[in-house]
């Protein structure tokens, strides 16, 4: 009896090449996901990371009944995968896409809250954890298990808040919780790396030192070399005006040398994620395209396989706790995190807001807005998934039961903070902001008012000028080193861009700004 040309093709694919079914079944539900999150997109109730997680979880659904409860997925979690080809070109977007002239000029607050923010927030979690999963029957994980667990839930998503927040109407929140949220993931990443260095054999009183030194060390190096490609790539595209011709062109030498940069950090042990990000940061300041799109399949993903993967009856069953035991153990690390955020954002706040007191140009952190950088940095996404697969399976799999229960314990916060903070997310700040409220007209007002004696007036004289008498060059430095002391974040900015006009910008290219250079 003969087969038919759709059983002769199954059995083909399967075993000539068993990836082609799999990974087309996920790329149609990947095109449906995306189908699905146009048609939702003004609902701001449900973002394109909610939209991945549902779709997931009935896809997940359909494929266990499929399989008669053998498997929920399609393809197979590797830690690999996202750090090589998926995290890349959304870190790589983030650098591309931030507003810069906010960014640096709000730049020592958003490192605050994404560097320290994250070793207080480690802190907190991975002391609490080691306190408390004993007390509920949760045993037998080692010190270096507890300070992963620190950074990964360290690890914000704040997608959801930034598609809430407008961007004209709340510049200096919208650019905190933005920058503060690349900055995080990195420094999560960075600090999480240097967690496996640790050497807990020999650990002493200089221990916290060389990690903390481990971490400058990966932390500057890394930026560095994301600098350095940026300037190289800005400088070819300028010197040999790619554009000119072809823009697919300059398009494709700019990402190429994008994740050339992730790659060399990776292959000299440095953190890529940093690296890709400033390497983005330069390229977008010299260079004139938005590469998005990578970006937000890569996002879609990862989102889409978490929903998937919370119907892995294996790790479940795997798990060395019942499923009330997951949920305690999900409910204090979910606890841990709320007090581990508003451990630093709110003292941080109040910190920077002494700091720039004097600042003229300062717009202050008011606390309806520290209450929504606490809220927006709640929610736990993919860089989590990633870290806990990286520390608790090998290649998506695990046989040991402790391992399991990390892992399904991190699905479970991440579904949970995901679901019901990002639903909640919308009408907080609605509430806090009301739209005819949050249009920041203080802000604007300060930025737009120049005082006497602002530097705004003198904004394109020179550092010192040759042309000028040593009793002028003098005042002027006194007055440049008072602006510093009141002024510092605004005064370095200012010095930056006029710096950045006269020699930067000519040699490696970037629009010249016709009045107000700016960042």
């Amino acid at each position: 009896m003969g087969i038919g040309l759709t059983e002769f093709l199954s059995i083909e694919l399967a075993t000539e090449h068993p990836q082609v079914i799999p990974i087309s079944l996920f790329i149609v539900i990947l095109c449906l996901c995306l189908v699905i999150g146009h048609l939702l997109e003004e609902n701001r109730w449900v973002n394109e990371s909610i939209t991945a997680i549902l779709v997931g979880a009935v896809s997940g659904t359909v494929i266990l009944l499929i399989s008669k409860g053998k498997s929920s997925h399609i393809l197979v979690f590797d830690e690999e995968l996202f750090f090589i080809y998926l995290l890349p070109p959304i870190i790589f977007n983030a650098g591309f896409q931030v507003k810069k002239k906010k960014f640096f000029h709000n730049f020592l607050t958003i490192m605050s809250f994404g560097v320290i923010g994250v070793f207080i927030s480690t802190t907190i979690i991975s002391f609490g954890t080691w306190l408390l999963f004993p007390k509920l029957g949760f045993k037998g994980l080692t010190a270096r298990d507890y300070l992963a667990i620190g950074t990964i839930f360290s690890s914000t998503d704040t997608v959801c808040t930034l598609q809430i927040l407008h961007q004209d109407e709340t510049p200096l929140l919208y650019s905190l919780v933005f920058g503060e949220g690349v900055v995080n993931d990195a420094t999560s990443v960075v600090l999480f790396n240097a967690v496996q260095k640790i050497h807990f054999e020999s650990i002493n009183g200089l221990t916290a030192l060389r990690v903390f030194g481990n971490f400058l060390y990966l932390f500057s190096t890394s930026t560095l070399l994301g600098i350095g490609v940026g300037l190289v790539t800005s400088f070819v595209l300028k010197t040999l005006y790619f554009g000119r011709h072809s823009t697919t062109r300059e398009l494709a030498i700019m990402v190429l040398m994008a994740y050339l940069s992730y790659m060399l950090a990776e292959l000299f042990s440095l953190s890529g994620i940093l690296t890709v990000f400033f390497c983005g940061v330069l390229m977008s300041h010299y260079a004139s395209h938005v590469f998005a799109m990578l970006s937000f399949i890569a996002e879609t993903f990862i989102f889409l396989y978490v929903g998937t993967d919370a119907l892995d009856f294996t790790k479940w069953k795997t798990s060395s706790l019942s499923v009330g035991g997951t949920l305690e153990v999900s409910g204090v690390i979910t606890a841990l995190v709320l007090l581990g955020r508003a451990a630093f954002v709110f003292p941080l706040s109040v910190l920077t807001n002494l700091m720039n007191r004097n600042a003229q140009r300062s717009e202050s952190i008011t606390f309806k807005h520290q209450v929504i950088i606490w809220w927006a940095g709640l929610m736990r996404g993919a860089v989590s998934i990633a870290l806990a697969f990286k520390q608790f399976t090998y290649s998506g799999v695990t046989t040991d039961p402790l391992d399991a229960a990390m892992v399904t314990n991190t699905i479970v916060v991440v579904l949970f903070t995901t679901l019901v903070f990002g639903f909640l997310t919308k009408p907080l700040v609605n509430y806090l902001l009301p739209h005819d409220e949050s249009s920041d007209n203080t802000g604007n007002s300060r930025g737009k008012q120049s005082a006497p004696g602002s530097p705004k007036e003198d904004a394109t004289l020179p550092l010192l000028s040759f042309d000028e008498s040593t009793s002028t060059n003098l005042s002027r430095a006194k007055d440049s080193l008072t602006l510093l002391i009141e002024q510092p974040v605004y005064t370095i900015h200012r010095y930056w861009r006029k710096f950045d006009d006269t020699y930067m910008r000519p040699v490696f290219g970037g629009p010249r700004p016709v009045n107000q250079p700016e960042c």
